[in-house]
């Protein structure tokens, strides 16, 4: 229950200080000028030595060091008043700095443990007041016993009630405070996601729009003079690409600049034919086999959907070049599932032997943040995703996403 000094300021031990020289002025001018107007037959205040005046100004003192050591306080002003009642030194207003530190006890210590030090000592105090007081006349004058006793247990209820209004106040700003950090930590969470799914959206866009740019400037270089109405065909294919492109980055970074004049392009599978022709294009052979749905598909699990089947068709167009592809979309009661597989190179080399090598072509294994990125979006739905070679030297991309909402395993 010791406080650390530290913790009060100047000001704070300047007011003890001063109401303790008040208490103690109190007690000895207002307990002598009690006496000599009662003029009672009490042992006078200056005998033994001034012992009385001395138990009264030691009783007052104490108030000023009653925050910092609460239970000493105490301690110290009850033995004064035991000494000082039981030696028959008159009765007045002796108790002043008692009732102080027993407030103080209560109010500014740690709470069962001080309530446990000022009931035992609240005690001690009536037993030894009312036992210095047997003998006393008039017997009338006893109830200033009784009104010593019930001030002392008033104070320490005081001090209670003050140091519980303290802690709910202090446990009320921790859960405010608490509240606080986590509403930002959730802001921050937001901020973080929000970037991630911008991020998404730049990779796959840019990524796949790169890709069929590079294709189709390698056809335009490889065509140019032979066949010029082919070239003329990539260049418009490039013009669309980039087009498109830029009107997607724009309303991207538009969100990124608060403005919501322009609306961020929704991706979905109803633009699934433009994809599967900017494919063709690019030299793939792809069949797609999709299922309509019975229902219209959560705008969650349709944009990822086609994310994915972007990414991966953009993947299969820069690291293995003109090859078989086939997409199925298959949705089911409560799932969809996206599969999209493609024969390799070796398995295809004889079909397009005019196109040019890709950028890319030829390297044993898909590197960069593609699967990882379809994946986590597959994980965000709570979805399942493989991504693997197949026996035939070719590859296979697997997403199963749920229809229903589900807790992301992220």
């Amino acid at each position: 229950m010791k406080l650390r000094p530290g913790s009060f300021s100047l000001r704070v031990l300047s007011q003890d200080l001063l109401l303790a020289l008040f208490v103690t002025v109190m007690q000895v001018q207002g307990t002598a000028a009690l006496a000599a107007a009662r003029g009672t037959e009490q042992r006078p205040l200056t005998d033994l030595g001034h012992l009385g005046i001395a138990l009264l100004v030691l009783g007052g003192l104490v108030v000023a060091v009653r925050r910092l050591w609460p239970v000493a306080a105490f301690v110290t002003a009850a033995v004064a008043s035991l000494v000082y009642y039981g030696l028959e030194f008159p009765d007045g207003y002796g108790w002043l700095g008692l009732l102080v530190v027993l407030y103080s006890l209560a109010a500014y210590g740690d709470g069962r443990r001080s309530l446990a030090v000022a009931g035992a000592g609240t005690a001690i105090l009536a037993v030894g007041w009312l036992y210095a007081s047997a003998d006393v006349e008039p017997r009338e004058a006893i109830g200033w016993v009784f009104f010593r006793i019930g001030v002392s247990v008033m104070s320490v209820t005081l001090g209670e009630s003050v140091r519980s209004r303290r802690v709910i106040a202090a446990d009320a700003q921790l859960r405010a405070d608490l509240a606080e950090r986590n509403r930002e930590e959730e802001a921050r969470a937001r901020v973080d996601a929000e970037r991630l799914r911008i991020a998404r959206e730049v990779h796959d866009t840019v990524a796949h729009a790169i890709a069929i740019i590079n294709v189709q400037s390698g056809v335009t270089a490889h065509v140019l003079d032979k066949r010029p109405e082919q070239a003329r065909e990539a260049l418009r294919t490039i013009e669309q690409t980039s087009s498109r492109t830029l009107q997607e980055m724009r309303a991207i970074l538009g969100v990124l600049r608060g403005d919501d004049n322009d609306p961020v392009p929704h991706a979905g599978l109803e633009q699934i034919d433009d994809l599967t022709t900017e494919a063709r294009a690019a030299g793939l052979d792809l069949t797609l086999e999709v299922d309509p749905p019975a229902e219209p598909l959560p705008s969650a699990v349709n944009s990822a959907a086609y994310r994915i089947l972007q990414e991966s068709i953009t993947n299969i167009i820069r690291h293995t070049g003109p090859t078989r592809v086939t997409v199925a979309v298959n949705p089911g009661i409560d799932h969809l599932e996206i599969r999209v597989t493609d024969q390799g190179r070796l398995a295809f080399r004889g079909i397009s032997a005019s196109r040019p090598s890709l950028n890319g072509a030829g390297k044993p294994a898909r590197t960069g943040r593609g699967i990882l990125g379809m994946r986590e979006r597959c994980q965000l739905l709570g979805g399942d995703f493989n991504a693997e070679p197949t026996p035939g030297g070719g590859f296979e991309v697997t997403a199963r996403l749920p229809l229903a909402p589900t807790e992301s395993r992220l």
